[in-house]
Parts: structure tokens; sequence; C-alpha cells
């Protein structure tokens, strides 16, 4: 599997142009299917925002189901316990890209292993992973205090399939709480190296290779 990791999205040209890479042809020839699954676990998101999200109807803000696929379809990890594998798994498999959207990174962890998809991601080494905010934050193996929503006594730990961790939404307009300072003390919690990024910034992962693609502002936190 190959990643895409973002803070906001595919947000400028820098970051398309990886997707396309990783896809290995253009965006219109590539079937997409969208998860949503972790704003149910994130106190601030609603049913309104998981219907902007899906339609791609945030004013003013590129979603990822609208950029012009050949194909996209939802694919909701809380369903996929109740109807028979037979049925969703060549979905994924017939899929070129996951579209995996923002909301709490720990509860959606626990959607992916117990539908499943956790398991069967190993076996897909073309499948496209682009996340957002959480999207990114589960394949990395802790997400920090600081980001535990779903149950704030519960874990940080997350799936581990990178060995780094992500601060997204550095520096967002109005967010107090995501400076980079803020930034500095999460990672220093970390056992593990870190990225702090912003809503112009990525991180493509290949066969083991780590590319920071950034238009915008990001940080390295080494261990």
């Amino acid at each position: 599997m190959k990643l895409l990791l973002t803070s906001g999205g595919v947000t400028n040209s820098s970051i398309r142009d990886a997707l396309i890479r990783l896809l290995g042809k253009p965006i219109s020839e590539s079937r997409a299917l969208f998860i949503p699954t972790a704003q149910w676990g994130q106190p601030a998101c609603t049913p309104e925002t998981v219907w902007a999200s899906t339609a791609d109807r945030w004013p003013d803000q590129p979603g990822l189901p609208g950029m012009g696929w050949q194909s996209v379809g939802v694919l909701e990890l809380t369903a996929l316990p109740s109807i028979p594998e037979d049925r969703w798994v060549p979905w994924v498999r017939d899929a070129d890209v996951l579209l995996v959207d923002g909301g709490e990174a720990v509860y959606l962890a626990h959607w992916l292993r117990q539908s499943g998809l956790a398991d069967l991601l190993p076996s897909l080494p073309d499948l496209v992973w682009v996340g957002v905010s959480a999207g990114s934050m589960v394949m990395t193996p802790r997400i920090g205090r600081a980001f535990v929503d779903w149950q704030p006594d519960g874990t940080d730990e997350t799936l581990g399939v990178v060995d780094f961790s992500i601060f997204p939404h550095l520096d967002y307009p109005g967010w107090t709480q995501n400076t980079l300072e803020a930034a500095h003390r999460w990672a220093a919690q970390l056992p593990g190296p870190a990225y702090a990024i912003d809503e112009q910034t990525a991180i493509s992962v290949r066969d083991g290779d780590v590319e920071v693609i950034s238009e915008g502002q990001w940080e390295h936190f080494p261990r």
C-alpha cells in the first residue's frame, strides 16, 4: 500500500502531482472509495459535517470526492462487520485509492480493525491511501494525548503502519492550540519521530521511502 498523508487534503498542485505519481495513472482513470468513519468518533462532527465531506460541499474548501475520479463510492467501516466479506472485499480490491476523512484517529483505528479492513490492507500493494487529518494520523503508532477525543482515558495508539507521528493543521487560522510551540510540546511526549504539517503539506510513503511534499510550513522532530 502507498500512502499520501495530508492535513487538509489535496490542496495544491504539488500534492496533486504526488498523488498522480502514486496512482501511476490519471485521477480520471482511477476508482475511489471515500471513508467518512472517523467523523463519528469526533465530538465536533455532526451528520451535517459527514454529508458536507461526502458530497464535497464545504464552502471554499476543496474536498477529495469531487476531484474528478472515474468513480467514487462510500465505504462506511461501521457497517462492514454486519455484511459478508465476499460482498465488500471486492469493492476494496477493485479500488485504486481510499480517501480517508478526518475526525478521531483512535476511533478510526478501532473500526479499521473491527471491520477487517486493517488485515486486508497489507495484501494490496498497489492501493493508494489518501488520509486527511485523522485519516493520516491513524497510520502512525501514536497520536499523542492532546488528540484523543473518543475515549479520553483510553489509548492514543493507532495502527503503526509508519514509524512517525503527525501533528496536523499546523498554524491553522483561529486554532490557537495548533501552534508550532504546541507541536514541540506534543512531540516531546512521544517516543518516536514526528512531523508537524500545515494544510499545504503532505507526506508521501512508498516502499518505505518518506518524502515531504509542501507549498507551506512543516517541521520534523527526529528521535
